[in-house]
């Protein structure tokens, strides 16, 4: 198991292991340094494991080299035989044949090569794309739940401030009228009774 999904595997468990906000059973509460802490870590770690990937990807090349060069060789191998059996008529005419035989082996083995080191340098990609993207998928839904955990906390926020404000503004239009009656004697004038 890589660090990735083993932080992947701590994120979830902290999450799992959070308590649910008062009077909510999808809301939790989360220690923002904590959950912070694991999601630098795992961007941290992304970079390191792709990297790896990528070598893994680059050794496609070194394969598919090593493949020529043993088929290079054959060939080599087929042109040094034909040559030496080149001395008589009947001889040459076997050479020939064989040279063409193994020259056919040799381009044969060497496409094998080929076909089943690009085949295992694209299974090698894919598998290292599809890795990444499973990994950014796990991240992507952490990301939200972390979203929607911190609306939720502002969205509460707000409805109590603006329950705060609602109180205050009541209270200033209750002090505003007190205000205008204690002014009016003030004046001098008689205050209407009411």
């Amino acid at each position: 198991m890589s660090r990735i999904e083993q932080l992947i595997d701590e994120i979830e468990e902290y999450i799992d292991s959070c308590k649910y906000q008062p009077l909510s059973s999808t809301k939790i509460l989360v220690n923002k340094e904590e959950l912070e802490e694991l999601l630098v870590e795992l961007r941290l770690r992304i970079p390191d494991e792709i990297k790896q990937y990528q070598k893994i990807i680059s050794n496609q090349e070194a394969i598919l080299n090593e493949a020529r060069s043993q088929a290079d060789t054959m060939v080599a191998e087929a042109t040094a035989q034909t040559n030496e059996l080149v001395n008589e008529h009947e001889i040459m005419q076997r050479a020939y044949a064989h040279a063409n035989e193994v020259i056919e082996q040799a381009n044969a083995q060497a496409q094998t090569i080929v076909d089943n080191a690009v085949t295992d340098a694209n299974n090698i990609r894919q598998g290292a794309v599809q890795y990444t993207d499973d990994m950014l998928r796990s991240l992507q839904t952490i990301i939200n739940h972390t979203m929607d955990g911190a609306k939720g906390r502002f969205d509460a926020f707000m409805t109590s401030m603006q329950s705060s404000y609602d109180i205050v503004s009541s209270n200033r239009n209750e002090l505003a009228g007190g205000i205008v009656r204690e002014e009016e004697p003030a004046n001098g004038e008689t205050p209407a009774e009411g």
